[in-house]
This record gives C-alpha cells, sequence and structure tokens, in this order.
C-alpha cells in the first residue's frame, strides 16, 4: 500500500471500538465452541482478512461440514457461511447493539447446521453483562471502523513480515478477540512455566515465546501502539536499546512504539520491521535462545528449494 499511513485517535472512537470488540467476542466464542483444541489456545483466535475479522473453518456440529463467521467491514455485515454454499447476513449498524447482533448471528447458524451454544460471558473486557443482553454497546460509527481497518491491516502486514523467515514454531498473525490485539508469538521450544493459574494463562503461557503485536488503544493505554514482550521476561529484557521511537514503557512490562510516532517517520514499514526484530533479537540474547534461531529472524530466509 502505498502514500502515508493512516492515522487513528483511540479517545475519538473508543465507543466504536468497545461494540466491534463485543462483536469480535461472539465469533471467538464460536471458535472456542466448535474448534479443535490446540497448544497455546491457537484455535481460539482469529484472522484479520481483506474483509475483516474471520474465523478459521469450523467443524459444522451435525457434521455437515465447515463453517466460517466473518465480520465483513467493507459491507458491515457480520456473515455466516456454510462450506455447501449457503449463507446469513446480519448487518451491523449505527445503534445496533451487541446483545441484538449475538442473538442474530446464532439464530442464522441455527437456522444452517442446528443448536449452536456459545458461553456469553465477555472475556478480558472492562464490563461483565452476557454478549447476548449486552444492550450498553451499540455505537458502530462506520467512517471509524474503516480508519481502524485500514491502519489495522498495515498493522497485519508489518507482523506477517516480521514472521516470516523465522525457522522456529510460530504463530500466524492473531487476531485475538479477548484483548482485542493482533499478535505473532515465535517460541523457542522450551516449556515454562505460567504466571498465573486462571485458565487462559495457564493454556496460554506454557511455553517460552517472544510476543509482539498492535493494539487499536485501550483504557489502560489510550494509544494505538505495537508492543514487544518476553515470556518469561529474564532480568535484563527491559535494558535492550531499540531503535527510536521504540521504548520501553515501566508500567506496562513491555517495548511498545507508538502509532502517531511511527506514522511520523520516513519509512514507517521499516520503522516497525526494525522495532520487531530488535526487541525479539535481545529477547533471545537475554533468554539464552538458539542463536540458529535468533539468526534466521533477521530477515534473509534460506531460498525455498
Amino acid at each position: 500500500m502505498s502514500g502515508p499511513w493512516p492515522s487513528l485517535n483511540y479517545a475519538a472512537w473508543s465507543d466504536t471500538c468497545d461494540t466491534l470488540h463485543g462483536h469480535t467476542q461472539v465469533l471467538g466464542k464460536l471458535a472456542v465452541a466448535l474448534a479443535p483444541p490446540e497448544p497455546q489456545l491457537q484455535h481460539a483466535a482469529l484472522r484479520l482478512t481483506a474483509r475483516g475479522w474471520e474465523t478459521l473453518p469450523l467443524p459444522a456440529p451435525e457434521g455437515s461440514g465447515a463453517l466460517v463467521v466473518t465480520l465483513d467491514l467493507h459491507a458491515h455485515e457480520a456473515v455466516v457461511e456454510h462450506s455447501d454454499g449457503r449463507s446469513e447476513r446480519v448487518a451491523l449498524t449505527p445503534d445496533r447493539p451487541v446483545g441484538e447482533v449475538t442473538r442474530a448471528v446464532l439464530a442464522a447458524l441455527r437456522s444452517l447446521v442446528g443448536p449452536v451454544e456459545i458461553d456469553p460471558t465477555p472475556q478480558e473486557v472492562w464490563w461483565s453483562v452476557p454478549l447476548d443482553e449486552d444492550h450498553e454497546h451499540a455505537t458502530y460509527d462506520i467512517e471509524a471502523v474503516d480508519s481502524y481497518f485500514a491502519v489495522a491491516t498495515r498493522a497485519a502486514l508489518v507482523l506477517a513480515a516480521y514472521r516470516a523467515p523465522y525457522r522456529g514454531r510460530s504463530t500466524q498473525v492473531n487476531a485475538w478477540w479477548g484483548s482485542f490485539d493482533l499478535g505473532v508469538g515465535l517460541f523457542s521450544g522450551t516449556p515454562a512455566d505460567p504466571p498465573a493459574d486462571d485458565f487462559i494463562t495457564r493454556n496460554s503461557a506454557d511455553a517460552e515465546y517472544i510476543g509482539v503485536g498492535w493494539w487499536p488503544g485501550d483504557p489502560r493505554y489510550g494509544k494505538a501502539a505495537f508492543y514487544a514482550y518476553a515470556h518469561p521476561a529474564p532480568p535484563g529484557f527491559a535494558e535492550a536499546d531499540l531503535p527510536a521511537p521504540g521504548r520501553w514503557d515501566e508500567a506496562l512490562g513491555e517495548y511498545v512504539l507508538d502509532w502517531d510516532d511511527l506514522v511520523a517517520t520516513r519509512d514507517p514499514q521499516q520503522t516497525a520491521l526494525a522495532f520487531a526484530r530488535s526487541a525479539f533479537l535481545h529477547g533471545c540474547e537475554v533468554c539464552g535462545w538458539d542463536p540458529a534461531l535468533a539468526g534466521s529472524a533477521k530477515g534473509s530466509p534460506p531460498p525455498v528449494v
């Protein structure tokens, strides 16, 4: 994509952000309910595609084929598609609350494949009302969603380029519906002790990895930004000399690269890649990873033969 990189002001679109976040939770809950479980909860992750947020193909519960559920951020619809060609659409419109959309999506699924149930309790958010009863989150500004999607697409392409050469185990560019961010995990192959015993932490943090991702802002950190962290983070992890404008944020316990600072640079793509790779290589060094793994992430993979 050519031209200046778009901006994103979290404060200006936070209400729409919360509504969109709620809609993504419905897709994530369906993945949890229907997908075969994978290590580090990878089966629960969504993808950011050219249409919007999507599930991977999910097995229909009555064995009739596969389902994909999409938040189409061009048409502004939730789309439920069956592998046999049938589909149902639910409009995402201004002032249509998360609860109404949730019930309509579940009804569309049931019309295609019969009974489908999810746990409607929202996860990793600052509200607790069940998704199918949520009438508070109803702001859906189409222009704000368009801006978000343009920025998120840029971020996803950076993350894809960052992970591409790595020769160890890595995740895809995951769209996480709990934290509403995009993230990539590169793994060393060594197990690790989860830092807490809750369900998500003990299942997602049981291996050594370095995470790099992007979020659009939230109440904890009200700016769009790239971030990088290590699990587990040893002494010295916070002491990297990253290329500006990347920096260590003590309150977050992560390296951050604010989106506003990034888009002001001469080459945002290369600046973001330099941030990600520098944080990763520093993490490899202080965490004692195999030097061959670290070397493979420098951006020059062996030729494909």
